[in-house]
């Protein structure tokens, strides 16, 4: 078995690293029966991972726990005593009276200052263009007064300048230095720019255009309507519709899969044959409907096509190729030959471009963390799909800025698609249909798994899975509108004691999904249970022959090949093993533990920051966007366990290690639990921080068993 060696993401040592000197052994300041006691003491511990001794820091492990004997049970004081003592084994601080929990302090910890957009360069001066707004412009165009303003350079080298020959922000970039003149001007390079044209490409930006119709609810969604009304569920704008009031009955029981927020409609399954009755008159009666403009349109609420369907010409544009890695998906050509009639005839289920997702690895929908520079971290370390973070399907169709930022692809992103989460049929299959228009994708997930408490009161998430009339009436929408594949992301149920996915799986399919991805947890689990991998192969039997992903609880190329074979399921989604240790993609694809060294991950934190700001921006702004995100993404990272130090091999996702010394310096800095210790490392790339910055992590996930 290979342990270290550089591979697939391996990444160029820094010469320019501070910190490369190996350490010895932890000293010896505890008598020898005292290590022994701390040692059975481990040992006795569940999900404590085996580290070898040499790198055990005891003398933490004996604040922690003190001088007590190992057979006997704490008293209550004797509890808080050990907290407080971890605290001062943490940060040699002086311990608090009472502990606080940490559980949504995020929420009030200082915010970065609200800037005027007066006070702000304007864009297009910014980038060294001519701004059409011209005198009416709110910005600012005084370059002299923001370059007199500026604030010390964080470094001397742009990356931004660096890769493509020009910085967007110009007099503003806190990395300035390199590509502005002393008079405030920005320096291009053109040959640079003309070489790296296309280099870099990030698409599925948000319209302005379409940003004002969405606001003032001018934009036309057809083929959502024509669903809609033949699916009898088009009401009036209310407030309940939008999302933004709670339903009048919550999910009552997990094993009820036929519960309706409405108690005067018909069953679920008297609703659909009555559904299907008037349909198919309504075919009979009026095959082909004639849109506004005169377009023959075909009934979307259903997959089959009629004759008029069957006449399709596939044209070039149409068919599906295969990336490096033999992930299908689909790709934009521009229109030659023969002029097809796909934007006449509505494209048929069997037509579709279908995932190949056999063997792949699939990198999680990852809310807040799982943005695109780290999505390409995962990219460039072997990951075959991505996916964008959760969108609100309500908050896209209102235009807003910053959940359209989570529907935004890299070019180096093949195999891409979005989530997106919400509580009606109208809003998502709208929103649904809004994607397929203005968005480059390869499938559109359904994210039927949310265990957040504000997504599940009112109906979305896992709730959608205690509602199967309106599950059903948005994946037939959205199959019915999208002209990619439909995909569903679920738990196994929403009780810890009652699965029902198995229930749920045979119909997702019949109403029109493509993939089904089942995590091994219910909602009420989270993640404080071993995910359920057994139910996964009694699911992956009812599912066949329709592919199914399985995902929970994978940290190492051992955990994905035993889960495959066991389960027979066709691939595997990695969701925490991916914050934990991005490089898991590389050990799949090679089949060994990479023994990845600290300048190696602090080469891939560089990377991820390179990213962010070329993504967010090198000004104030982005670099502190940056910052936090990359701060975010510590909270998981700290929790890796190198190869070299651990007894036992592979780590287990639910095992928190015991304290431990690195094998050099910046190792132990990284495997820190102490936020004050994730600043810092963030401060080696960005720089330092400003007086007054705090940070407490978004999740606070109780995820270690």
């Amino acid at each position: 078995m290979e342990e270290s060696g550089a591979g697939l993401g391996a990444m160029e040592e820094s010469t320019e690293d501070p910190v490369t000197e190996l350490m010895t052994p932890c000293e010896e300041t505890l008598h020898p029966e005292e290590k022994a006691r701390l040692m059975k003491l481990l040992n006795e511990r569940q999900g404590t991972a085996k580290i070898k001794t040499d790198f055990i820091d005891f003398d933490k492990i004996h604040l922690k726990y003190g001088p007590m004997s190992s057979d006997k049970p704490p008293q209550n004081g004797d509890r808080a005593n050990s907290d407080v003592s971890r605290q001062e084994a943490d940060r040699k601080e002086p311990p608090q009276k009472k502990l606080k929990k940490t559980r949504g302090m995020n929420h009030s910890r200082p915010r970065n200052k609200w800037v005027p957009v007066s006070e702000k360069l304007c864009p297009a001066i910014m980038g060294g263009e001519v701004c059409s707004y011209g005198e009416k412009c709110n910005y600012s165009h005084d370059i002299a007064a923001m370059g007199a303003a500026r604030q010390p350079d964080i470094g001397d080298r742009c990356y931004n300048f660096e890769m493509f020959g020009k910085c967007r922000h110009g007099v503003v970039c806190r990395f300035g230095g390199s590509h502005i003149t002393e008079d405030f001007q920005n320096v291009v390079d053109k040959e640079k720019v003309k070489a790296n044209a296309g280099k870099s490409i990030t698409v599925n930006n948000l319209p302005v255009d379409l940003k004002t119709r969405l606001r003032k609810k001018k934009e036309k969604f057809e083929n959502a309507d024509r669903f809609l009304s033949q699916l009898g569920t088009k009401k009036k704008p209310s407030k309940q519709s939008d999302g933004s009031k709670s339903l009048n009955t919550v999910p009552k029981a997990a094993g009820d899969i036929s519960v309706s927020s409405d108690p005067t409609k018909l069953s679920t399954s008297d609703e659909v044959n009555q559904r299907d009755m008037n349909i198919q008159q309504e075919e009979t009666a009026n095959p082909n409907q004639v849109s506004e403009s005169g377009s023959v349109l075909i009934d979307a609420s259903t997959n089959q096509g009629t004759d008029v369907a069957a006449h399709t010409l596939k044209s070039p544009q149409a068919s599906s190729s295969q990336s490096g890695d033999g992930v299908s998906m689909a790709t934009q050509q521009p229109a030659s030959g023969t002029v097809t009639d796909q934007d006449v005839i509505k494209i048929r289920k069997r037509e579709k471009k279908q995932l190949n997702v056999e063997g792949k690895s699939y990198l999680a929908p990852l809310t807040t963390v799982g943005n695109l520079p780290f999505r390409r971290v995962c990219k460039r370390l072997g990951a075959d799909i991505t996916c964008g973070e959760m969108a609100m399907s309500i908050n896209l169709l209102q235009g807003q800025p910053s959940e359209w930022a989570l529907l935004k692809r890299h070019s180096s992103e093949d195999c891409f698609g979005v989530q997106l989460a919400g509580y009606f049929p109208d809003t998502i299959t709208k929103c649904a249909e809004m994607i397929n228009t203005y968005c480059d994708v390869d499938f559109v997930d359904l994210n039927v798994g949310c265990p957040i408490d504000l997504v599940y009161q009112k109906g979305g998430g896992s709730a959608l899975m205690s509602r199967a009339g309106k599950f059903e009436d948005i994946v037939r929408g959205m199959d019915a509108v999208l002209d990619v594949p439909v995909t569903v992301k679920m738990r196994t149920g929403i009780s810890e004691k009652h699965n029902i996915a198995h229930k749920l799986i045979p119909k997702i399919y019949d109403w029109g999904a493509s993939l089904v991805t089942l995590h091994g947890r219910s909602r009420e689990q989270r993640y404080t249970r071993t995910a359920d991998w057994s139910y996964i192969r009694e699911c992956v039997e009812i599912a066949k022959p329709h592919p199914l992903i399985g995902n929970g609880d994978i940290l190492s190329f051992e955990d994905v090949t035993a889960h495959l074979e066991n389960s027979g399921a066709a691939g595997v989604m990695i969701a925490r093993g991916a914050l934990i240790k991005p490089w898991v993609f590389t050990e799949i694809k090679e089949q060994r533990h990479w023994d990845i060294s600290a300048n190696e991950r602090l080469g891939i934190l560089r990377d991820y920051t390179n990213y962010g700001l070329e993504h967010w921006g090198s000004d104030t702004e982005g670099v502190e966007k940056t910052r936090r995100f990359l701060l975010e993404w510590l909270s998981f990272l700290h929790r890796y366990i190198p190869v070299g130090i651990l007894e036992r091999l592979p780590q287990k996702i639910q095992q928190r290690p015991p304290y431990y010394m690195g094998r050099n310096d910046l190792e132990t800095l990284m495997s820190s639990t102490n936020c004050a210790d994730w600043v810092k490392i963030s401060e080696m790339l960005l720089g330092p921080v400003p007086d007054s910055f705090q940070f407490l992590p978004k999740h606070k996930a109780n995820s270690y068993s």
